[in-house]
């Protein structure tokens, strides 16, 4: 079976850089005022030091929250491309434009709890990121709205674990896009320093993550695999954090293997 899809061919490959800049002006203007706050970047470069340094953990730091948060920015064009409902800001009576803006800020904010303790860090990220919020949504909305915003955030930073339900699209978007960090040693999943369990290999078997316009759903997520190790990867990171996500009929997931060795087990595998 051939690695190209009818969606790679055809639809459009989203592939986040760390200068993505978006046609929302709204959305611009949050996301330079979070790139210049001297508190928001301390957090995002402290909330490592729990995670890597004294836990060995994967990293959680400034380059995940990067990933995460073009990964969930690109997730949320491609769903709205596809007439996907977003409840979050309409039902609180925010504009339309703010659905975008809570995205970008619950992932930017959704590992601060770190700096406390990685356990349990997605409860210890709710009053952190709530002071902050009670900072930076004054700069961009009245009282009324940043109540709405602030609770909109939260609740999208809350759910991004995955005992937590999702009750928002927008919350749904922050769970999937945390699991999309997931290239080679980047896995969400901690994997042993310097050993060969399943967690190590499959870690390293994943080459790259690009999302594509679907044509059966809006979105298509492509995994490519060096070799078949890294469908556990899939499986017990992104599956997971895909289920109850309230996004399950609206993404696909597909892995190819890309190793060229003719005897591989695993060619292509669909979620």
């Amino acid at each position: 079976m051939s690695d190209s899809s009818t969606d790679e061919q055809t639809g459009r490959l989203y592939v986040p850089t760390a200068d993505h800049h978006f046609p929302d002006e709204k959305l611009n203007r949050v996301l330079e005022f979070i790139d210049e706050d001297e508190e928001i970047q301390t957090y995002l470069e402290a909330q490592n030091v729990n995670a890597v340094d004294r836990m060995r953990y994967n990293d959680h730091g400034v380059k995940h929250i990067e990933i995460v948060r073009n990964r969930a920015l690109c997730l949320y064009d491609l769903l709205k491309a596809g007439d996907v409902e977003f409840n979050g800001a309409s039902e609180q009576g925010l504009a339309e434009a703010d659905e975008a803006v809570i995205v970008a800020l619950a992932a930017t904010l959704h590992d601060v709890g770190h700096v406390v303790h990685r356990d349990q860090h997605a409860y210890y990220s709710i009053p952190l990121a709530a002071d902050i919020l009670d900072r930076v949504l004054p700069e961009f909305y009245d009282v009324a709205e940043t109540v709405r915003m602030r609770g909109e955030v939260l609740h999208a930073i809350l759910c991004h674990h995955t005992a937590e339900t999702p009750l928002t699209t927008e919350a749904g978007v922050i769970r999937v896009a945390d699991a999309l960090d997931m290239e080679r040693g980047r896995s969400r999943i901690p994997y042993e320093q310097g050993g060969r369990g399943i967690n190590t290999l499959s870690s390293q078997a994943i080459s790259r993550v690009s999302l594509y316009e679907g044509d059966s759903r809006p979105v298509m997520v492509e995994i490519a695999m060096t070799n078949a190790a890294g469908v556990y990867q899939v499986d017990n990171l992104l599956k997971s954090k895909l289920r109850d996500s309230g996004l399950e009929d609206e993404i696909r997931i597909v892995a190819v293997n890309t190793n060229e060795n003719h005897e591989q087990l695993v060619e292509r595998i669909e979620l």
